[in-house]
């Protein structure tokens, strides 16, 4: 069962995987997952592995047993999710003496989880709020110079 405290992955934490998906983005997750120092609450997830190609999923299949016998971290976090339907998923065969089917959870109970973790702190203005104007729909873009700060 899901603890309602327990808090959302961070960026890096988490790999949304498509097709496009490389080797090295799958072998960068598995290797912050398995590596000392990892052991910091952190929930390592790759979301959609059933998208992966045959290569990066041969791949990730192959970085995640070697580091797991060479690695000395007894109870690393590191979560599969993918769809039970995609039965010809190469990672689903790969990984299945680990499957772990997701627990029933009411629409109402994962509604609730969110909106208790994606609150603001009071007293602290969101992003989209200092653009907010009433009744119109802005975009705007933010520019930085300095390089993956721009949005």
């Amino acid at each position: 069962r899901h603890a309602e405290t327990a808090p959302l992955p961070s960026y890096d934490e988490v790999l949304v995987c498509s097709p496009d998906t490389g080797e090295e983005e799958v072998e960068l997750l598995v290797r912050r997952a398995l590596s000392p120092g990892s052991q910091d609450q952190k929930i390592y997830c790759l979301l959609g592995a059933d998208k992966l190609v045959y290569k990066v999923s041969k791949q990730l299949e192959s970085h995640f047993f070697r580091l797991v016998q060479s690695s000395s971290i007894p109870n690393y976090r590191f979560l599969i999710f993918c769809n039970a339907k995609a039965d010809s998923s190469y990672v689903i065969t790969a990984f299945d003496a680990y499957k772990v089917t997701f627990p029933d959870c009411s629409e109402a109970e994962i509604q609730t989880y969110l909106k208790t973790q994606l609150q603001v702190p009071s007293g602290t203005a969101p992003v989209a709020q200092a653009f907010e104007k009433p009744h119109q729909q802005n975009v705007k873009f933010v520019f930085s110079e300095r390089a993956g700060m721009g949005k």
